[in-house]
C-alpha cells in the first residue's frame, strides 16, 4: 500500500529540510493573525509521551476531517499509536494503526482508518475557507494523503513557517495546535533512524485524544 505522505518526492525532503527550524514559539494562536480567522468548532487534548498539546478544530472549514478526527479520537483509536515520521523543520506525522506492532514496522505510513464507508474519504480544500489562506504555518495541523481524496486517520503538524511557502497546498487544513508547540520542537529533536531516516529511534507514542464540541 501506498505510504501517506505530505511530500511528493526525495528532492522536496531535502528542499524543505535544508531551509532548517528557527523554532518558533510554543504558544501561536489564530487570534494573533489578521484577516478573517477559522471557526474553532471543537477542542482536543493531545496527550503523548513527550508532553501535551491542546488543538482546535475548524469544523466549518474541514466538516470531514473533523469530525472522523472528532469520532476516532473518542473512540480511544489514537491510543498507542506513535509518530512514525518526523521531518526537522518541515513536520511530524502520525495516525498510522499499524505503528502500534512493531512486527509491521516496514508498513508504518502506509495504514489508516475512518469513519466513513470504504475509509478513504474527500480532501476539503476551499479556497475561501477561512484557513486556507492561513496556509501551512507552524502549527497547523493537516491531513496527510497519498493522493487527491485518500484522507483517513493520519496527519501532520507543521513545525515552521517557512513551509507554508513550499508545501503545495493539497493537504486539508483541519486544526492549529494552540498550546504544546513545544512539545512538537521536542519530538522534533529526537534521534532519527530506521529504513526512512525520518522514524524515533525512541518511540513517541499518543497517550490519548480527547476531543469536544466547543
Amino acid at each position: 500500500m501506498t505510504k501517506l505522505t505530505v511530500l511528493f518526492s526525495a528532492a522536496a525532503i531535502a528542499t524543505l529540510v535544508l531551509a532548517g527550524c528557527s523554532g518558533g514559539s510554543s504558544s501561536t494562536s489564530t487570534s494573533t493573525t489578521t484577516g478573517a480567522q477559522p471557526e474553532v468548532t471543537h477542542t482536543a487534548v493531545m496527550k503523548t509521551s513527550m508532553g501535551e498539546m491542546e488543538i482546535e478544530l475548524y469544523g466549518k472549514d474541514a466538516p470531514k476531517a473533523v469530525e472522523n478526527f472528532v469520532k476516532l479520537a473518542n473512540q480511544g483509536f489514537y491510543k498507542d499509536i506513535l509518530f512514525h515520521r518526523v521531518v526537522p523543520g518541515f513536520v511530524i506525522q502520525a495516525g498510522d494503526p499499524k505503528t502500534k506492532d512493531p512486527a509491521l514496522v516496514a508498513d508504518w505510513g502506509t495504514g489508516g482508518n475512518s469513519i466513513y464507508p470504504g475509509i478513504l474519504f474527500q480532501d476539503e480544500l476551499n479556497p475561501k475557507a477561512p484557513s486556507y489562506p492561513l496556509g501551512y504555518r507552524e502549527g497547523c495541523l493537516a491531513m496527510a494523503n497519498s493522493g487527491p481524496n485518500t484522507n483517513t486517520s493520519q496527519f501532520f503538524v507543521v513545525l515552521d513557517n517557512n513551509v507554508k511557502e513550499r508545501l503545495p497546498h493539497n493537504y486539508t487544513i483541519f486544526g492549529f495546535v494552540r498550546s504544546g508547540m513545544d512539545v512538537a520542537h521536542k519530538i522534533e529533536r529526537v534521534k532519527l533512524g530506521g529504513a526512512t531516516g525520518q522514524m524515533p529511534m525512541q518511540p513517541v507514542k499518543i497517550l490519548s485524544i480527547e476531543a469536544e464540541a466547543k
